[in-house]
This record gives C-alpha cells, sequence and structure tokens, in this order.
C-alpha cells in the first residue's frame, strides 16, 4: 500500500533503475530513529511514557558511486516533517532526497 499516487509511481520507477542496474538495495519505510522513548515521573511513582520519534524513508537505496540515498515523495512538505528532515541531517547527517 502506497501513501500517495506519486510514491507508487517513483516505486515503479526506482524498481526499472533497480532492474537495469542504475541502483540496488532498493526498500521501502524504513525507519530512522530520531528522539528515544523517554519516561517522566510524574506523580506518587507514576510514570509517564513518551514514546519514540522516528522517521520514516519512502525510499532507501545505493546508487551508483555507493553512496546510501534516502528520498521522500512529497508533495508539499507538512511541518511534522520539515522538523524531522533537519532531526535527519542533524542526528545521521543525511540529507534526504525529496521528489
Amino acid at each position: 500500500v502506497f501513501d500517495s499516487i506519486l510514491e507508487y509511481e517513483r516505486w515503479m520507477q526506482l524498481k526499472m533503475f533497480e532492474r537495469a542496474g542504475e541502483i540496488t538495495g532498493l526498500t521501502r519505510q524504513v525507519p530512522f530513529p530520531l528522539i528515544p522513548s523517554q519516561k517522566k515521573d510524574v506523580a506518587n511513582g507514576y510514570m509517564r511514557t513518551e514514546y519514540p520519534t522516528k522517521y520514516i524513508a519512502d525510499f532507501v537505496y545505493v546508487d551508483k558511486s555507493g553512496r546510501m540515498i534516502v528520498e521522500d515523495a512529497k508533495g508539499r512538505p507538512t511541518p511534522d516533517y520539515v522538523i524531522k528532515r533537519k532531526l535527519m541531517r542533524f542526528i545521521h547527517g543525511i540529507e534526504i532526497t525529496e521528489v
């Protein structure tokens, strides 16, 4: 299942590139951790859990030069995505390629 027609069409294009030997290791929906789970004592030993934050890449593959490419098919960047894109660069040193 794809989130959009754009994502599906890009997947089909990348599959064609993979068959032609232009890229390797094509995968979908790859999670990258950004902020770990946290527990906080809020009252009388009651612990509240903040769930982890992750970025899920639409596609990850390796190009002919051996470089890992993390790609996102976006019609319009959401505010959450913009923050996660910045965290990917800051934490993992990864620039997300947007199509």
